[in-house]
């Protein structure tokens, strides 16, 4: 029988003592280069996977995002900004039924308080709009590093930082890109060497990637175009 056009095609993997580790900066920058090179091919037109009409929905479905998969996000937010369809109108929630509205996506009366808090700071010091700046979004409640750099480069392609999650955690980790495991210093570790344009892509493909073959376990690496750059110890061989 003929080979099934839709099925997937494996290669042996290779062993991780058997990729060479550059031993130079220019060495190290090529590796880089060729790794930034195929998550193109890969991941060509990677958008953000929350489900937002302006900057305000985003910010609200990042805070509710936290511990919670996007899928289940995309969800809740449909009818949670039906029911509160402005900053204003959260602002004005009751938090006890605003967490019974989110109560699916876990951690809910926690997200309910910043949910709230953000509305009524962005109301009070920003005149109802999300700002642009990363230290401004950084006063918002709920708003660490991870979400304003989520809302900066989604909605005003602002690009101060670059989104660390448990993708970019790991798969960071895994090609070698940082050997830190706290998100901050991963952070400060890529924005070292990741060109400042990619600060937004770049996550963005490692989030896909991290979905599509970098799972946590069991990672896909007879599927990957990335397995002859990478020494990852945990790689399926």
């Amino acid at each position: 029988m003929p080979n099934d056009p839709t099925e997937k095609k494996l290669h042996p993997v290779t062993p991780p003592k058997k990729v060479p580790k550059p031993k130079t900066a220019a060495g190290r920058k090529a590796r880089l280069d060729r790794i930034l090179a195929e998550l193109n091919k890969l991941y060509p037109n990677v958008t953000c996977a929350l489900h937002h009409n302006n900057a305000w929905e985003l910010l609200a479905a990042t805070i509710l995002s936290a511990q919670c998969t996007d899928e289940r996000v995309n969800k809740v937010t449909p009818g949670l900004f039906k029911k509160y369809p402005t900053v204003a109108a959260m602002a004005a929630a009751s938090q006890d039924e605003l967490a019974q509205d989110i109560r699916s996506t876990g951690f809910f009366n926690n997200k309910a308080k910043s949910l709230i808090g953000a509305a009524r700071k962005i109301l009070a010091d920003f005149s109802g709009d999300v700002p642009k700046t990363m230290a401004e979004m950084l006063t918002i409640p709920g708003a660490a590093r991870k979400t304003a750099n989520v809302v900066l480069g989604a909605c005003f392609n602002v690009h101060e930082g670059i989104v660390v999650d448990t993708h970019v955690q790991r798969n960071s980790q895994r090609l070698d890109l940082s050997k830190n495991s706290n998100p901050v210093k991963i952070e400060q570790d890529l924005m070292k060497i990741i060109p400042r344009e990619k600060w937004f892509d770049f996550p963005l493909q490692l989030i896909y990637h991290g979905r599509a073959l970098c799972v946590a376990r069991k990672p896909k690496c007879a599927e990957c175009k990335l397995d002859p750059l990478c020494y990852a110890r945990d790689k399926t061989v």
